[in-house]
């Protein structure tokens, strides 16, 4: 393996691991924001959220720019189809994220607990859908954790 290989791995695993492992957090912690009543469920959404944020995007750009690297300078052909496999993957939890789930976290900032919209009740449905599109994301997160396994296994 070349140099380049010996840095981006470890930084492709740790970044994308990183990432899942902040994924299945929120996977775990859904169902128990499910079933709060609207005003805490709002006030620990938007409280987590301000700690995600910074660190899910940066975890997953990096994780994602380390496996396209990879794609092209991994030393075996099949080592760079499972790192492009992982890229397809992590750009589906970046889309996914941008388009699903991050218009709703900004919705849900927008609001006072104390002073919910009257109807908010009815939109219950936005948390479920949260809820789904995390698990799509989360599933691509740890489907290309676990090719980035894969990958090294080719490289050994």
């Amino acid at each position: 393996m070349d140099w380049w290989t010996h840095i981006l791995v470890p930084v492709a695993v740790v970044a994308g691991g990183m990432a899942a492992g902040g994924m299945m957090i929120a996977v775990l912690g859904a169902p128990l924001l499910l079933t709060l009543p609207p005003q805490r469920y709002v006030a620990l959404h938007q409280l987590l959220v301000t700690r995600f944020d910074p660190f899910m995007p940066a975890c997953l750009l990096t994780a994602l720019a380390a496996n396209l690297a990879l794609a092209v300078v991994a030393p075996r052909d099949a080592a760079q189809a499972l790192y492009a496999v992982a890229v397809v993957l992590l750009t589906g939890t970046v889309l996914v994220s941008l388009t699903r789930n991050v218009p709703i976290n900004k919705w849900l900032k927008t609001l006072d607990p104390d002073s919910l919209p009257p109807d908010f009740d009815r939109l219950v449905h936005r948390r479920v859908r949260w809820r789904n599109w995390n698990l799509v994301r989360a599933s691509f997160t740890l489907v290309a954790l676990g090719v980035n396994g894969v990958a090294i296994g080719v490289l050994v």
